[in-house]
């Protein structure tokens, strides 16, 4: 699946949306919740070729593979967290999305401590 087949399902499903919420509102949304999960199934399926490349370059650079690890962690956080704020803004629950998006935050925030120490680690020894 394309970006473009993404786009047409995409509009598809927003046009059938449309549609049913004056008659079912609960029909609409569950689409909305369907099409939004089917679109995230398919691009997860697509990070085996991030992770490859993230893999050749710690095999060809001496990138301890715990940071970019992280990286590619810290990514699939926010990408999840967008995903699920967005699902509750789209059902009305603004303040669980805002719940969810902080919730986000902190785990981001967990995930770079080792990036972090490791950059701190590196000023101080290059500081006389």
């Amino acid at each position: 699946m394309s970006i473009f087949q993404i786009a047409i399902f995409a509009i598809i499903a927003a046009i059938l949306m449309v549609s049913i919420r004056s008659e079912r509102p609960e029909i609409a949304m569950l689409i909305s919740v369907a099409a939004g999960v089917t679109i995230l199934i398919f691009v997860v399926s697509k990070i085996s070729a991030v992770i490859n490349v993230f893999n050749q370059l710690t095999a060809r650079t001496n990138i301890d593979l715990i940071y970019l690890n992280n990286i590619l962690k810290i990514i699939g956080i926010a990408y999840v967290t967008e995903f699920s704020s967005q699902v509750c803004k789209d059902v009305g629950e603004g303040n669980l999305s805002a719940k969810v998006e902080l919730a986000g935050k902190i785990f981001i925030l967990i995930e770079a401590i080792p990036i972090i120490l490791a950059l701190l680690n590196v000023v101080v020894s290059i500081m006389p």
